[in-house]
């Protein structure tokens, strides 16, 4: 258990980090992919060159004897759902963080990516039943309690469920919302809800991903250990053939997961821990904008 003074200073540690990732390359493609729910008139003023002919309100020209031209904002408050599974395959971790720290600090970058843009945030922490709901809200004060809770809860159960988390999600938000759903994605008969979500939010799976499950190094016998069942089973490391089995069936693993997202028209990333993930994340938010 944490103490207090160690609290404050990871969360400003994961403050720090991340809203200083934001400001500087994060901001501005979270704004340009995700886009408000239309135009608001603002204003009119005098034509320019270049302005769109378009956009030219006659009735004002005629009155002033000159063009004029109307002037809209994009109206914005968004409403952003961060699902974060914080279930016990979440605590592993073999590259010097677990998986939860970078499930942690991506829920944070596009936390303060929202509020940066004016937008709401709300929080669901799940593992085979619902842990924590925070209630969407803005403001700073409000992100960091977020991050609060993220770095201090301990879940009650070690399982998952993610179709769980979707049906609460679809229950409690009725506004079509952008969802972020960060999980490692160790769970099935999922993809049914999932697919109703998407239909009602615009949901992005971010799938969190340790090096340590796709590459064993060579130490001899070694007893892997599942922490949502208990179940333990000992395997030769030092062997090739029982390397590359592992390996295979993990890929093989992976590849079914993003090709059931792809074939579902979800928005899928896959992020290793013990990688940067603000490259891919910057990617990935290019391509989207690219497509829509």
């Amino acid at each position: 258990m944490l103490e207090t003074r160690e609290i404050l200073k990871k969360v400003r540690q994961i403050e720090i980090k991340t809203r200083g990732l934001v400001n500087e390359v994060m901001s501005g493609e979270y704004h340009a992919v995700f886009k408000g729910r239309g135009m608001n008139f603002a204003e009119v003023r005098e034509y320019q060159i270049g302005d769109d002919v378009r956009s030219i309100d006659w009735n004002v020209s005629a009155r002033m004897a000159k063009p004029y031209v109307k002037i809209f904002e994009e109206e914005r408050e968004l409403l952003v759902m961060l699902l974060v599974d914080v279930s016990s395959s979440s605590a592993f971790g073999s590259a010097g963080s677990l998986k939860r720290d970078l499930a942690t600090e991506l829920a944070a970058v596009m936390a303060f990516s929202a509020i940066r843009n004016n937008d709401k945030v709300g929080l669901l922490l799940f593992t085979d039943r619902i842990e924590k709901f925070v209630t969407p809200r803005k403001g700073k004060s409000h992100i960091l309690r977020i991050l609060r809770e993220l770095v201090t809860f301990e879940p009650k159960r070690s399982g998952t469920e993610i179709s769980v988390a979707l049906e609460y999600l679809l229950h409690v938000i009725k506004k079509r919302s952008i969802v972020f759903l960060i999980s490692d994605f160790i769970d099935k008969d999922y993809l049914p809800i999932l697919r109703i979500a998407s239909r009602k939010h615009d949901l992005t799976a971010i799938h969190v991903i340790d090096p340590r499950e796709h590459t064993v190094p060579p130490v001899g016998l070694v007893k892997l250990h599942d922490a949502e069942t208990g179940d333990s089973i000992w395997i030769d490391s030092s062997s090739p053939t029982v390397r590359k089995e592992l390996h295979t069936r993990f890929t093989n693993w992976q590849q079914g997961v993003k090709t059931e997202f792809q074939r579902s028209g979800l928005d899928y990333l896959p992020l290793d821990a013990d990688k940067d993930y603000v490259r891919p994340l910057i990617t990935f938010f290019k391509k989207r904008e690219q497509r829509r």
